[in-house]
């Protein structure tokens, strides 16, 4: 082994979207930091969709943002569409999603991350960690260079012995056009961790100059577009649209006739794939009543030639793939640019990790992102700044970042992966959070940045700016109580079509009225009509739902007192009278860190949790 020469606090290997998370939350806590790419030309590539945000993943991209990290920024600059999706229905479920200029947003991501303080990026393949004594104390790249550090955060996303299929043809790569990473799952297993196989794939990309764009429906964005991060003002960039078209009964038989060269219906592709994105020959067969499905073609940027056809991944053969695309309204002349793929690759199942992603099996070692079994850019990200600034605090010796499941969607997300673990890829989902009330993406920033500010990931000047937010807030709230409408103010009732008011009512009491939104009331209060739209917006959301907000709050704080109720490191379960064998495996697999964690290991049950409740108060 050779040595670089050079020692870090903290390595990041792998630079997709967590790996550009974690290094640059490292750097931002003050720690030299190394990121290690196997090609310094793919830093946050766009490998499948361009695309950021969507339903739960908008609120994902909001938090990162919240907390200080790049993801919200990165898009704000690279953005050519913005759409705001549920919009017929309440603001928890509501959410931002922007195409990419894709080249543009690895580009400039790349360069935040050269020019960033503290922060390295090099090449290197790691093949195998330092560790001694179950500390890790560096990684060793495929050319034996030893890299030394106090801390290490794995995001190896879909290299980890990546196999491409197309057809019956498979050959070994991450992603189109790179290769593998061979070795270091392997090494992975020699520590005792338990690793898996997944699969996802990604669509043919297709000849924009082939398409007939007169034969289709056009999408458009928002306009105004509204921007991801709290610290963008407006969005300036050209704006492009999609377009919509669908399948047919002809596409659906052409990939039926399709279905024995297919890896993933002859048995050649083992890992399991995702459930919520499935391909599309795995559409047809699952929904046969179904006569088309939607497919979006999304520019992957604004002078590039190659659409994105959302909605059509597949492994099947090349030919099969340009048969039933031909069959689809406005793409019967279209060009194939790259065929669509599946991709198998190894994953480390996160019932193995702490909150603080943390391995259980090797100390200061995190990982983040698809090595953890989820899928999507939003996913990895929240997972990578979490590890990456939870090493740099282990490495300082500071309080880990930990959020619960009441504090963001990222708390969801790291919860369900540590408690749950990961047998196909996970993808968020508003669903999955039991007080999504509380966490909308208007107020992600309340949520997380005094929290982000606390461990040093935001910096001074964002945080006055969002302290001066918060007094615009207070002071509308204010107004909103003091500032009446008389009984007698009969131009005002007409105007707002109140009726009569024999007492008046205070701006508060008129809010609540589900037929007056915040801005019909400006007119009666200059200090309210001189505030920005997202305050606005937070005391529309916040007087309007204030009954279901309180109550949310009171399950909070009923679940916050088991959750606060800490279980000692080294805890012997086997000697608790009460508890079954079964029960007493899977408390020993997670080890809970809280009682509220235990209460969501599936099959620790409620008579468990009482038996654990009444022996932990007594200490």
């Amino acid at each position: 082994m050779a040595s670089c020469g050079s020692d870090y606090q903290v390595i990041v290997v792998g630079g997709g979207h967590a790996g550009c998370e974690a290094a640059l939350a490292s750097a931002r806590l003050g720690c030299k930091t190394l990121l290690l790419n196997m090609s310094l030309d793919a830093v946050a590539q766009m490998s499948c969709n361009p695309a950021i945000g969507g339903l739960a993943k908008g609120h994902l991209v909001k938090e990162i943002d919240a907390l200080g990290g790049e993801m919200g920024i990165n898009i704000d600059a690279t953005g050519i569409q913005y759409r705001i999706l549920n919009t017929r229905k309440g603001p928890a479920v509501q959410a931002s999603r922007a195409q990419a200029d894709r080249r543009m947003y690895a580009e400039r991501m790349k360069r935040v991350v050269e020019r960033f303080p503290l922060l390295d990026l090099k090449h290197g393949v790691v093949t195998r960690l330092v560790v001694k004594n179950h500390q890790v104390g560096g990684v060793e790249t495929m050319e034996g260079i030893v890299f030394t550090a106090g801390a290490v955060v794995l995001t190896t996303g879909t290299f980890m012995r990546g196999l491409i299929h197309v057809g019956m043809s498979n050959y070994p790569g991450g992603r189109a056009g790179e290769p593998a990473s061979v070795g270091l799952s392997d090494f992975l297993r020699s520590l005792g961790m338990e690793v898996g196989r997944l699969k996802t794939g990604t669509p043919a990309r297709l000849d924009r100059r082939s398409i007939d764009f007169s034969r289709l429906e056009p999408q458009y964005g928002d306009d105004p577009p509204k921007p991801f991060s709290f610290l963008t003002k407006k969005i300036d960039r050209p704006q492009v649209p999609c377009h919509i078209t669908y399948t047919n009964s002809r596409t659906h038989d052409l990939i039926r006739s399709g279905l024995d060269r297919s890896p993933l219906y002859s048995g050649v592709i083992k890992g399991i794939g995702p459930r919520y994105c499935p391909s599309i020959e795995d559409k047809v067969v699952r929904f046969p009543d179904k006569d088309r499905h939607q497919i979006f073609l999304e520019p992957e940027g604004v002078d590039c030639a190659e659409i994105y056809p959302n909605g059509l991944a597949t492994s099947l053969p090349p030919d099969v793939q340009k048969a039933f695309l031909r069959s689809i309204p406005g793409l019967e002349a279209v060009e194939i640019m790259r065929p669509g793929y599946a991709i198998e690759y190894d994953f480390v199942d996160p019932i193995q990790l702490y909150p603080t992603l943390e391995t259980k099996a090797v100390d200061s070692l995190y990982h983040a992102g698809q090595i953890n079994g989820t899928s999507g850019y939003e996913e990895a990200a929240a997972q990578g700044l979490i590890a990456g600034a939870n090493a740099a605090l282990k490495v300082k010796g500071g309080q880990p970042l930990v959020l619960g499941r009441d504090q963001g969607y990222t708390g969801v997300l790291i919860d369900d992966l540590v408690n749950l673990g990961s047998r196909e890829p996970y993808r968020m989902f508003t669903s999955r959070a039991e007080y999504r009330l509380l966490l909308r993406e208007d107020n992600a920033d309340q949520r997380l940045t005094p929290a982000g500010y606390a461990v040093g990931l935001v910096p001074e000047a964002r945080w006055q700016l969002f302290e001066a937010k918060m007094e615009s807030l207070q002071r509308g709230n204010e107004r909103l109580r003091e500032v009446r409408v008389s009984g007698a103010d009969r131009e005002t009732s007409e105007r707002l079509n109140l009726g009569e008011l024999k007492n008046g009512a205070s701006l508060l009491e008129l809010l609540r009225r589900p037929e007056l939104a915040i801005k019909d009331l400006l007119f009666l209060d200059a200090t309210l009509s001189d505030l920005d739209e997202d305050v606005l917006n937070q005391l529309d959301i916040s007087t309007k739902y204030q009954g279901y907000i309180d109550r949310q709050l009171e399950q909070v704080e009923r679940f916050r007192r088991t959750e606060n109720v800490v279980i000692p490191d080294g805890f012997n379960y086997d000697r608790l009278p009460g508890l079954s064998a079964e029960v007493q495996e899977k408390l020993k697999k997670v080890s809970p860190r809280s009682l509220g964690q235990a209460a969501r290991i599936p099959g620790v049950t409620p008579a468990a949790i009482a038996i654990l409740s009444v022996l932990l108060r007594r200490g």
